[in-house]
């Protein structure tokens, strides 16, 4: 089988016209890269709706037709600063909104019967200090919230946990800031990264991602 990297990105959403984690993840389409060992690996990207249900459906075939070894779902978090992967998907939709279909689900599970949530299994310590040794702001987050970005992240870990085809998978997922003509069209002065930085943070984020297996052990958690 060949070395694979699936990436994957949100359509845009409430009333915008962009989703910066689409317009990164696109960017690398079709990129490979080279690991210490020789190995060529290709990276494949899709984008996904952000709609309840239908995200999973797609992640599914995606995942079913490029079959990769890791899968790094990425999504937007307006008023975050820094690129940030996230440590844990519960299993609770809780939406603030309605996603693209019109659908807010309170109070809900992703998956009935499934676990209360489950850990990334991406090195994420390990792909902050090499994203902080490249200049890029990045953390360690703790929540991925309860809208459509959880609601993916939290299906690609459990079908990781619980089906035969994802035997040898890792996956997680990764937030990102809003690009700076989003921000510029919002009150408040929220914080932003060019695209050209979140293109960049994602490469590092997949090289060591496949590279990584045994994350650091240093400090990574809050306060609150």
């Amino acid at each position: 089988m060949k070395p694979r990297v699936l990436l994957t990105g949100f359509e845009p959403f409430d009333r915008d016209s962009i989703n910066p984690s689409w317009e990164a993840v696109r960017a690398l389409d079709g990129w490979r890269f080279e690991t210490p060992a020789g190995e060529g690996v290709e990276v494949q990207a899709r984008r996904m709706p952000c709609a309840f249900g239908a995200a999973l459906q797609s992640l599914d075939a995606a995942i079913d037709e490029v079959q990769p070894q890791l899968v790094l779902a990425i999504g937007q978090a307006g008023g975050r600063s820094e690129i940030t992967p996230e440590r844990v998907a519960i299993n609770l939709d809780d939406g603030r909104i309605c996603d693209n279909a019109g659908c807010q689900p309170i109070d809900l599970p992703v998956i009935e019967g499934a676990p209360a949530a489950y850990f990334s299994t991406l090195p994420i310590k390990a792909m902050v200090r090499e994203l902080r040794a490249a200049g890029i702001p990045a953390a360690v987050s703790n929540s991925a919230g309860t809208f459509v970005c959880n609601h993916l992240f939290f299906g690609l870990m459990h079908r990781i946990a619980v089906r035969p085809l994802a035997h040898g998978l890792r996956g997680g997922f990764i937030h990102i800031p809003l690009l700076p003509e989003q921000a510029a069209r919002l009150p408040g002065g929220l914080p932003s990264l060019s695209l050209d930085t979140i293109v960049e943070a994602l490469r590092i984020s997949v090289r060591t991602a496949w590279q990584v297996r045994q994350d650091l052990r240093e400090t990574g958690g809050t306060l609150n």
